[in-house]
């Protein structure tokens, strides 16, 4: 189960939105700027699931980039990253956002301890995508992609995905609903986020894709049998 890049017009190839916002912010002393955007996404912490502890952790270049190459090489996740190619290609599109002001971090997923999947938590609302559906403030926006290829098919994008969303609706308390708009074509992606809780809210003719804006709201009574994050 694949997303796509937040940014993806450092690069040529399936952007899905145009016009990159300008950075300010350098010298953050967290990943990203994470505090400034995102509500200290790297004091988030961790969140039990079904299949292991969940955390998002920012990426750190240069020690996560062979891992990072290693993935996005992988001709599946190719099709809707379109970030294969050299070391150079993966660190440009990672530390533009590095480098940015914290409107998007990327960040490895763990599970119990291990990483093994890809992150962008962005905000939605300051991105180019917010001139293409109704933004709300503080909207946050979710791409995925799984690493390893034995990850992939099992239902485990669709529980992440859910862990992610509550993680987010839990230490941003100004955000309402968690977003995000795989390819229209990615069916597998589209009934993971249907599988985690998201609804197809509307179809985007972006630049250089159709999407699926997925939408998780808010929902201040969880589902039978879902993690209670701690305060």
């Amino acid at each position: 189960m694949q997303g796509q890049p937040a940014h993806p017009d450092q690069r040529p190839g399936r952007a899905g939105r145009p016009g990159r916002l300008p950075v300010r912010v350098r010298g953050h002393p967290q990943p990203g700027g994470g505090p400034l955007m995102l509500d200290d996404l790297p004091g988030w912490g961790a969140v039990p699931t079904p299949v292991g502890e969940f955390r998002l952790s920012p990426v750190r270049l240069p020690a996560d980039l062979d891992l990072l190459v290693g993935w996005m090489n992988d001709p599946e996740v190719d099709e809707f990253w379109d970030l294969a190619g050299p070391p150079g290609t993966t660190e440009r599109h990672v530390r533009a956002q590095l480098d940015g002001d914290g409107r998007s971090v990327p960040c490895l997923g763990l599970l119990d301890g291990a990483p093994m999947s890809y992150w962008e938590v962005y905000r939605a609302d300051l991105d180019p995508l917010a001139g293409y559906y109704q933004a709300r403030p503080h909207d946050t926006g979710l791409h995925l992609l799984l690493g390893p290829a034995a990850s992939r098919g099992r239902g485990l994008g669709a529980r992440l995905l859910a862990a992610a969303a509550e993680l987010v609706l839990h230490r941003r308390p100004d955000c309402e609903r968690v977003v995000a708009e795989p390819d229209v074509r990615n069916r597998r992606s589209v009934r993971a986020f249907e599988r985690a809780g998201f609804r197809a809210a509307a179809e985007l003719h972006l630049p250089d894709k159709r999407a699926a804006l997925m939408v998780r709201d808010r929902d201040p009574r969880p589902a039978p049998g879902q993690a209670q994050l701690p305060a």
